[in-house]
């Protein structure tokens, strides 16, 4: 098979290929399905259901994929894939995707690092679970986002900042007001900016120590 880069080859495409438009549903959370999707163009958000909500999970990108564990014998779907834009996507069944691994290594060493990425990010959601207070959640979260590196434009829209962190995006926006009028943040053109990691860190610090006080049973 030939890479499945950013330009893959028209032919399959064709083969492959399956268009879609802005709002399409590619497939629904407990659905069965036998198809993975490599995405060529466009944008598309994974949402989960948590009780009675749908929260945003991730903005998936051209290259990345998606929809994989329904490769699984017997697995259904376990989100919703939901268009934000016009684009394509290769549709791939278990023996095409597993033919695809095993003979392009660039696509299958990329599928990998994306699967360990996702493992980290689950990981990074399992950390921010267990901390109580609200600013502490957006606070770690950027900071993971970041990675420590001061000036940097992180990209990440209330909307995906409130899915990492589980709570509600007017929650969100109201914790990144705060740390807005703090100093400790930045916004342009809807990308947060982080002009000064260590301090973020440092307040992460602080909004710690006073979750631990407020914890602390009264004698």
């Amino acid at each position: 098979m030939e890479d499945l880069g950013a330009s893959p080859d028209p032919r399959l495409l064709e083969k492959f290929g399956r268009r879609f438009v802005a709002g399409d549903v590619l497939f629904r959370e407990g659905d069965v399905g036998n198809e993975a999707f490599l995405l060529q163009e466009g944008r598309v958000r994974l949402l989960k259901r948590v009780r009675t909500v749908e929260r945003s999970l991730m903005v998936l990108k051209p290259g990345d994929l998606f929809g994989e564990s329904a490769l699984v014998p017997g697995a259904t779907r376990s989100s919703t894939a939901v268009a934000l834009t016009d684009g394509i996507a290769l549709a791939l069944a278990e023996s095409t995707f597993r033919a695809l691994l095993q003979n392009n290594s660039a696509i299958a060493a990329r599928v990998l690092t994306q699967l360990v990425r996702r493992l980290r990010d689950l990981e990074d959601q399992i950390e921010l679970m267990m901390i109580r207070d609200t600013q502490s959640k957006v606070v770690s979260a950027l900071l993971k986002l970041a990675a420590g590196r001061s000036g940097a434009a992180i990209g990440v829209s209330p909307m995906d900042l409130s899915s990492r962190v589980g709570l509600d995006i007017d929650t969100v926006k109201r914790a990144v007001q705060q740390l807005r009028d703090g100093g400790y943040v930045r916004i342009a053109d809807e990308r947060l900016e982080i002009p000064d990691a260590d301090a973020l860190r440092k307040l992460y610090t602080l909004l710690g120590v006073k979750d631990e006080v407020a914890g602390e049973p009264t004698r």
